[in-house]
Order: C-alpha cells, then structure tokens, then sequence
C-alpha cells in the first residue's frame, strides 16, 4: 500500500524593513535582496541591474514619499520568493507597482500566486483598482513573439513570467530597452557629438553638472523637471501617477540617495533666459563601484525639444563620469521602444541592447 506525501505548505508574511543589515531581523530582508538578484541575472541574463543591500534598505528606510510594503512566500522556514510593492504617497494615486521574484530553482511551485494575491489584497484594501509590475528577458530569445498595446518592440511569448502575467489577467501595456555603453572605450564620438549638438542648442542654453547633493541654488528647478518625468516620459498604456515636487522633496531625495551610498552625477541644460532647467541626465552608481553605472531619469522637457538637448545631457554626463568614477565598465539605462528619439541618440553614443522589459498592467474589480 502506497501513500502520498503532501509538500509542506508555503506561508506568506510582512518583511521588515530593519534598522541595518546586521540587526537580528535582518536575514529575511537581506534574502529579498539576494532572489531580487538571482532573479535579474536569470531573467536578464547578465548582472548590471544587481543592486547591493545597502542600496535597497537605504530606499526602504525613507517612505516618506512611497509606502513600500513587502512579503516573503516561505516554506519550512525557506523563502521561496518575496514581493516589494511601491505605493505613491501622493493623494490622488491610482496605482501599485509591484516585483515579484521568486528565486529561479523554485518557480511553478506556488508562490507565485500566493505573493500576487497579497499585492491585489493591498491593493483593494487601499481602494486602488491598478496594479502594475516588469518583467525581464533575454535579447537573443528564439520563438514566437509578444508585443504591447504601443505596437513598439517585443518580448518572448513563452518564457515563464510572460506565460503567468498573461495566465492571471496582465496586458502588456509597453516593452523597454535596456541599453549598455561601454566605459572603458574611445569617447572621442561623445565628444564630438556634445560639441555639435552645443553648437545647435545656441547661446541660450549652458550646460551645468553636479554631484549630489543638489546645490542649493538649483533645487527648485531640478524640483520642477523631476516632476515632469511623471507626465512628459513616453509609458504606453500605464498608469503613471503624477508626482508633485519641491526643493524639501529634493532634499530627501538626496539624503535617500546618501543613505543607500550611491554617488549620483547630475549633468542639466539651463535656458539662461529663464533659468529654468530644461533637460537632464543622471548617471549613478552603489558602493560597489567596480559595478554597472545606471542612467536614472534622463529627460527633456517638451517646449525644448528639437535642440539636441537630450544628446547634451548624455554625452556630457558620460564624459563628466569617466573622471568621477573611471572604475566602472559600463553604463546600463532602460527606455521605452516607442521613444525614438532617445533610442536614436542612444545609438548614436554606442548603446547596444542588453536585455528587454514587459511593462504588465491589471485593472482590479474593487
């Protein structure tokens, strides 16, 4: 007579977020950390989107601009997979976004569905009827081929994490490139290129760089263009919530940015006229700095478009780099396909794609 064993259950429960990485609760914190990552070089296939511990707790500390809650699927004592959702404090939100990782060896188990289940309970429980998350893939993958409601790009039809969006009611709303650009190469196009697009841009507009923290005399106009990146960035069929800012919200920015110990190159464009900022490029890179730089927003405001004010920032941000931290290797930064133009400059410069983004969206029945 034979008989069958039931795997233990999997539980789900809040993740902490702890005073430091070597407080006693810290383990399943630290544990996020490490499937977050097990899960982007898996998915990816390549590890510059690693982020170090320090990184995230120094995000999760501050939530005084978004609430972030997380929760670990466990079974026996062993976390399969966790969930860090973020919740924009602005009153008028309409959105979570969420990432759900499970680590690789594990998936199809389970977890899966029980941490997606906790994000839509969050959700109704806040009154929020979207919730939105990424996933990421392969450049080279073979086979049939998903694209978004833009018509932009494309992602792979059957890896798993596209098969289980789609299996629980997600619709692929926009695809992301994730480019790279190589540091340790000749910048004599960067160069070339800053000086004619200076050339274009005329005399009323400067370039002006800084490391953070933001210098006193520019915080209300690097305030108003980080506000612009919630409704002037190309997101397809997401719900972006529009994001209020000022010189305070700068400032916490920036002492958020010091307590993950990241170094953070701004290079902007004023339009002396106004002296308002009218584009800009962040380039910013952990304690690590053997490790990947990431480009964070790069934007342009729409009543400047047309001047090559895009191919200024960046190029004057990567040269500007190479003297801050000559030791990283290699710059990785994500744009949306349908944004052309940024693509063009991109390529111009020497990106080439590294991997690819599914931006997912579900509407809940509150």
């Amino acid at each position: 007579m034979s008989s069958v064993t039931e795997a233990p259950a999997i539980t789900v429960r809040p993740i902490a977020v702890p005073d430091s990485l070597d407080a006693a609760d810290a383990g399943p914190f630290l544990e996020l950390v490490r499937i977050g990552n097990a899960v982007c070089l898996y998915d990816a296939g390549h590890d510059y989107l690693r982020e170090e511990p320090e990184e995230m707790l120094g995000f999760m500390q501050d939530q005084s601009d978004w609430t972030q809650p997380a929760f670990a699927a466990e079974r026996e004592g062993v976390m399969l997979g966790a969930v860090r959702m973020m919740i924009s404090n602005e009153p008028d939100a309409q959105a979570v976004e969420f990432d759900l990782m499970v680590d690789p060896p594990v998936r199809g188990q389970g977890a899966e569905e029980l941490l997606l289940a906790e994000v839509e309970r969050e959700a109704r429980a806040r009154g929020l009827s979207i919730i939105q998350t990424w996933t990421l893939h392969r450049p080279d993958a073979s086979g049939q081929k998903l694209a978004p409601s833009t018509g932009w790009g494309e992602i792979p039809a059957d890896d798993g994490p596209t098969l289980f969006a789609l299996a629980n009611g997600f619709s692929l709303e926009q695809v992301e490139r994730n480019s790279v650009f190589d540091l340790t190469g000749d910048f004599s196009l960067v160069e070339r290129m800053l000086a004619e697009a200076l050339e274009v841009a005329g005399g009323d507009y400067r370039v002006i760089a800084w490391t953070a923290p933001t210098p006193p005399e520019h915080r209300d106009g690097f305030a108003q263009v980080l506000a612009r990146m919630s409704t002037d960035a190309p997101s397809g069929g997401m719900v972006v919530d529009e994001q209020h800012w000022d010189a305070a919200r700068v400032e916490r920015r920036d002492a958020r940015q010091r307590a993950q110990g990241l170094t953070v190159s701004v290079a902007a464009v004023q339009h002396t006229p106004t002296g308002a900022i009218a584009a800009y490029n962040e380039l910013v890179i952990a304690e690590d700095h053997s490790g990947a730089t990431q480009q964070y927003g790069t934007l342009v405001l729409k009543e400047h478009r047309g001047r090559r004010l895009g191919t200024i920032v960046k190029c004057a941000n990567l040269l500007r780099w190479r003297e801050v931290m000559p030791e990283s290797p290699r710059v990785s930064t994500f744009n949306a396909e349908e944004n052309r133009h940024m693509l063009d400059i991109n390529e111009a410069i020497g990106f080439v794609p590294a991997s690819y983004a599914g931006a997912w969206k579900k509407t809940l029945v509150l």
